[in-house]
């Protein structure tokens, strides 16, 4: 592959994150914090992104030895106090580090939930660093569920 193909190729990968960014930051749906230096919210309405940042990557098992559990998924936990969690484990999630910025997009909220359980919101993630996009909950487990 030349040089002129190779560029076009990796051009087309990241098309799609690239532009979804453009989109979500340059959108009025795209929730910006408060107050200079505190950090963003989560999203409250489908379809509202902020900006943050990957506070820790982990798998979604801890041992009894607080050691990761391999295989048992991926986990990633963000400034603003959002958490995503699979069963699988995620490629966009195990290549981010402590630190990116990353744009999170609520895309999905749980229904008939008894107060004071919300588990279950659903969001898309892109990573400004690697471009990577990954969809997951906040919880292993949608409200009321076990």
């Amino acid at each position: 592959m030349d040089l002129a193909a190779g560029a076009a190729s990796l051009l087309a990968m990241h098309a799609v994150p690239i532009c979804l960014c453009i989109l979500f930051l340059a959108s009025p749906a795209f929730a910006q914090p408060g107050s200079p230096g505190a950090p963003p919210r989560l999203p409250q309405r489908v379809g509202a992104c902020v900006e943050t940042r990957v506070e820790a990557v982990d798998t979604r098992l801890v041992g009894g030895d607080n050691r990761p559990v391999p295989g048992s998924g991926s986990a990633v936990r963000f400034a603003n106090g959002g958490y995503q969690v699979g069963y699988d484990t995620v490629p966009g999630i195990e290549d981010s580090r402590r630190g990116d910025r990353v744009l999170m997009c609520l895309v999905a909220l749980p229904s008939n939930c008894p107060p004071g359980d919300s588990r279950g919101r659903v969001y898309t993630v892109t990573n400004l660093r690697t471009l990577q996009s990954w969809t997951r909950p906040d919880a292993s487990h949608r409200c009321s569920g076990a």
